[in-house]
C-alpha cells in the first residue's frame, strides 16, 4: 500500500497523450470536512484544497490561455483554480478525486463548441403542421355545444 502510495504521489497528471502537470505545481492541503461522519469528522482533516496556478504552470500556451478564458466558478480572476474535495471520508481518495477534476476542468477547457448553423424547416414539414393544426381546430369545432 505504502509503496503505491509513493509512486501515485511521484507520477505526474496526465491531461493529454503529449501534456502533464508535475506534481509539484499542484499544491494540496487538508481541511477538516463539513457534514455527516461523527467523531471522525471532528478529529481528521479528510477535505482536500487543490490550488493550481495556470500562469505559473508547465502547461502550453493554448492551454493557459483557453483555462483563462474559461468561465467556470473555480478558477479566481487571478487565474488559479481551485477545488476543494470532501466527498469521501479519506484524504486519498479525496485528493484523486480533486486530482480527477482538475484533469476534468482543463480537458473541458479545449473542448470545442461545434457551431450552430441556422435551418429552416422544410415545405412538407410547414405543411404537416398546418394540416395538424386544421385537424385539432376542427376537432374542437365539433366539441362545441350544438346550438339549434
Amino acid at each position: 500500500m505504502d509503496n503505491n502510495l509513493n509512486s501515485m504521489k511521484t507520477s505526474s497528471l496526465q491531461i493529454s497523450n503529449q501534456v502533464c502537470v508535475a506534481n509539484n505545481e499542484i499544491e494540496v492541503s487538508f481541511i477538516r470536512s463539513q457534514g455527516s461522519g461523527g467523531q471522525n469528522v471532528n478529529k481528521v482533516s479528510t477535505a482536500v484544497h487543490l490550488r493550481f496556478d495556470i500562469k505559473a504552470s508547465s502547461l502550453p500556451m493554448i492551454y493557459k490561455e483557453k483555462l483563462l478564458q474559461l468561465n467556470d466558478h473555480h478558477i479566481t480572476a487571478e487565474g488559479i483554480i481551485i477545488i476543494k474535495a470532501q466527498r469521501f471520508r479519506s484524504q486519498d481518495k479525496n485528493r484523486e478525486d480533486a486530482r480527477q477534476r482538475l484533469v476534468h476542468i482543463i480537458q473541458k477547457s479545449m473542448l470545442t463548441q461545434k457551431k450552430r448553423r441556422a435551418t429552416k424547416p422544410t415545405r412538407g414539414a410547414k405543411k404537416r403542421r398546418m394540416d395538424n393544426k386544421s385537424k385539432r381546430a376542427q376537432q374542437k369545432v365539433q366539441r362545441r355545444k350544438v346550438d339549434y
